[in-house]
């Protein structure tokens, strides 16, 4: 008996009896052409377009586009399209961008050791460290192996691989 509920249960999770219905989306436009599209209205500094979303039950018919843009919203759209693409910035490790990302990846994996490499870096690619000593504004990280190799890295002040020679 308990089976037999089990299965009843299972059976209506499984199909839901109530159908998906279309919904009112907002389409925020901001005087810089930034479109957002949301459910909870725009700010009153951008323009308010109401657009109708379907999504239709995958499989069934001939696909259906989600929004059709009203004739105005095409010509806003070639004025973006038009722009160029500017980047105003980019990521600092800290370190002064002396190694780019595929750089410092294929060092991380080769276990290699390399200026401008961060702590975070440094301990991706060798681990923790045995041991942590701090002098002068240098920090040192000191690591020992089985065979009885030793190796040490030292950063300077802002926590970055210093370069040999430059010590």
């Amino acid at each position: 008996m308990l089976r037999i509920m089990c299965a009843g249960l299972c059976a209506l999770l499984l199909c839901p009896a109530i159908p998906s219905q279309a919904s009112t989306v907002f389409r925020c436009e901001d005087d810089n052409g930034h479109i957002t599209y949301t459910m909870h209205g725009c700010p009153e500094s951008a323009s308010l377009d109401l657009q109708d979303a379907y999504n239709p039950t995958p499989g069934k018919g001939k696909a259906v586009p989600l929004a059709k843009p009203h004739k105005a919203q095409k010509k806003a759209r070639s004025k973006v399209d038009e722009r160029q693409v500017v980047v105003v910035g980019t990521k600092q490790d800290g370190c002064g961008n002396k190694l780019t990302s595929n750089e410092r990846r294929r060092a991380v994996i080769r276990q290699q050791v390399r200026g401008g490499m961060t702590q975070r870096d440094v301990e991706s690619t060798l681990g923790k460290p045995d041991k942590i000593t701090s002098s002068n504004g240098q920090t040192r990280y000191h690591y020992a192996d089985d065979k009885g190799n030793r190796r040490q890295v030292t950063f300077d002040e802002f926590g970055c691989v210093q370069e040999k020679g430059k010590r």
